[in-house]
């Protein structure tokens, strides 16, 4: 991993009449890093990334990369998988990429890609008979297909169902392996805390917090939660550092201990055969920075 940018905004903002979609926002991308950019609806980040990937402008700030001013061959330098994107329903998978291909001086090779994002199967299959997962899967190709020094990858995995969507959360492990910088935007806390080396967190057009997953969660959340049945209560240590709440036929202990936790528990003759553990995860971190209130 290359700790210099990649990519940087420099104070960038973007006005909609008295709606400022992002406020003053700078941040760095540095080279060959997974970058996940999260945030509830309507906190700025489609509007980020759009500028970012030159497809709107910004109201006012600066936009570099490679440490220079974005120059007409910095589309040819970027790859991006849009969550939606219309195919020619009687072409084949084949025939897509060769379209693809022919579009750009700098090209991978077929084979690899079709190798690299398992597509042989369905190489002669027209895109409207192909599945959401294989559809996908076409889709990074076809984002990689000008050997892109940057990825954008948009939601790359909704709607797939679990098998589908650890494959191609392999897929893009063996693209980061191979340096490329990618930035990825997705609502999954799964996905974000499985493939980023670093995830910024936005909301109201700014970034709340930014870090490694492992940073975050130890920077925002309090510790372990045991969960143990209600008639466990009366013998539960009191004064011993443990945060108790009460929850349907459930004890909830917040404990930031958790070897020393078990060892009092035990010491007072409570049976943990039916305790549960939930360890605080990115989703924790998100939730505990923009709130649990539905947004539309």
């Amino acid at each position: 991993m290359n700790s210099s940018p990649i990519l940087e905004t420099i104070h960038v903002t973007k006005r909609y009449g008295s709606l400022i979609a992002v406020n003053d926002l700078s941040l760095q991308i540095p080279s060959g890093t997974c970058f996940g950019l999260l945030g509830p609806n309507g906190a700025g980040k489609t509007t980020l990334v759009e500028i970012i990937e030159d497809i709107i402008p910004p109201s006012s700030g600066q936009v570099l990369f490679q440490g220079r001013e974005r120059a007409a061959e910095f589309r040819e330098k970027i790859g991006i998988m849009f969550q939606q994107t219309a195919l020619t329903a009687f072409m084949s998978v084949y025939e897509t990429l060769a379209t693809f291909q022919a579009l750009y001086p700098r090209t991978m090779e077929i084979e690899v890609l079709i190798q690299m994002c398992h597509l042989d199967e369905i190489r002669k299959q027209y895109n409207d008979k192909i599945s959401g997962g294989q559809r996908q899967r076409l889709l990074l190709a076809l984002a990689l297909i000008n050997q892109p020094d940057l990825l954008f990858l948009d939601e790359p995995s909704t709607g797939l169902d679990p098998q589908a969507r650890r494959n191609l959360w392999d897929i893009v492990s063996h693209v980061k392996k191979e340096g490329k910088t990618i930035i990825l935007t997705t609502h999954y806390m799964e996905e974000a805390q499985e493939l980023c080396d670093i995830v910024a967190i936005m909301d109201h057009g700014r970034i709340i917090a930014q870090g490694s997953p492992r940073q975050l969660i130890d920077r925002y959340t309090e510790g372990v939660h045991l969960n143990l049945p209600a008639d466990c209560e009366d013998k539960v240590p009191r004064g011993a550092g443990f945060e108790i709440k009460k929850i349907n036929d459930r004890l909830m202990i917040q404990v930031k201990d958790i070897n020393s936790a078990v060892q009092q528990l035990l010491a007072a003759g409570i049976n943990l055969s039916q305790m549960g553990l939930q360890t605080p995860t990115l989703e924790t971190v998100f939730l505990n920075l923009t709130g649990r209130k539905l947004r539309e």
